[in-house]
């Protein structure tokens, strides 16, 4: 409530509304999509990636106090001179929060175009996961645990680090605003909390390395669990992964867990 009333002392009634004017013209009346393909062509990948971990990072802060994220401030103070490629640059980041943090971003107030996150994490029995702080470290555990049962519950770490490059996460020394040091969560933090195990491969010079699942996350997630979080990122169904699905229904089985 009090940041409205902030936001009201900035720019007086006619350049608030110029400023909307401006925006619904160019995102609604001026953007097809064969439009923001031809705009995207004229962006280099490199500038394109920037732009959409820029907006990753400004909406997880601003996030973080629960109050819708009006679109015209992702306009004003992350996506700027892209305006011609905002829609790309939004499917991109949701890309993003899905597959990374176990989150969706959407749209609470078509009239105003206000957005929130959602979680789409399957819940751990820990209190953990009430902490909102922890939400984006607890999706990125997530989806290394999935990676570690669909690849028949062991990878080396070199597939961890690629999935990582792959969803834009630096994890080679450089410090991640939401993160920190990733390398060091993943190896070091989800290790200590058990709920994973960092394994080094005996007999290889120089060491290599293997993630399991940590005790903690076996007394706390189920295999099911995990499967139906994968088919859902995926939108597909669960029996698409057959040898998973029948791994998963057998401990659900064995065990009593769904």
């Amino acid at each position: 409530m009090s940041q409205s009333r902030r936001s009201s002392k900035g720019p007086g009634p006619s350049q608030v509304q110029s400023m909307d004017v401006d925006e619904e013209y160019t995102l609604t009346q001026t953007l097809t999509s064969s439009q923001v393909q031809r705009n995207l062509e004229r962006r280099s990948q490199k500038q394109m990636e920037h732009k959409v971990t820029e907006l990753v990072q400004f909406i997880l802060v601003k996030d973080q106090k629960k109050i819708p994220i009006k679109r015209t401030d992702i306009l004003k103070h992350v996506i700027k001179d892209y305006k011609d490629i905002f829609p790309e640059i939004l499917k991109r980041a949701n890309n993003i929060f899905q597959q990374v943090f176990g989150l969706e971003l959407v749209e609470v107030d078509p009239k105003h175009h206000s957005y929130i996150l959602i979680s789409k994490l399957p819940p751990l029995q820990d209190e953990v996961m009430k902490e909102d702080e922890n939400t984006p470290k607890m999706g990125l555990l997530l989806i290394i645990l999935s990676l570690i049962f669909m690849k028949g519950n062991v990878v080396k770490e070199t597939v961890v680090w690629e999935m990582l490059r792959r969803l834009q996460l630096e994890y080679s020394g450089k410090k991640h605003k939401i993160f920190g040091d990733v390398k060091k969560l993943v190896t070091d933090e989800f290790v200590k909390q058990k709920y994973l195990e960092y394994i080094r491969l005996p007999h290889t010079d120089p060491p290599e390395y293997e993630f399991r699942w940590g005790p903690r996350a076996a007394k706390e997630l189920s295999k099911r669990q995990i499967l139906l979080f994968v088919a859902k990122m995926q939108k597909k169904k669960p029996e698409t992964w057959k040898s998973q699905y029948n791994e998963a229904e057998a401990e659900a089985s064995g065990t009593g867990r769904h």
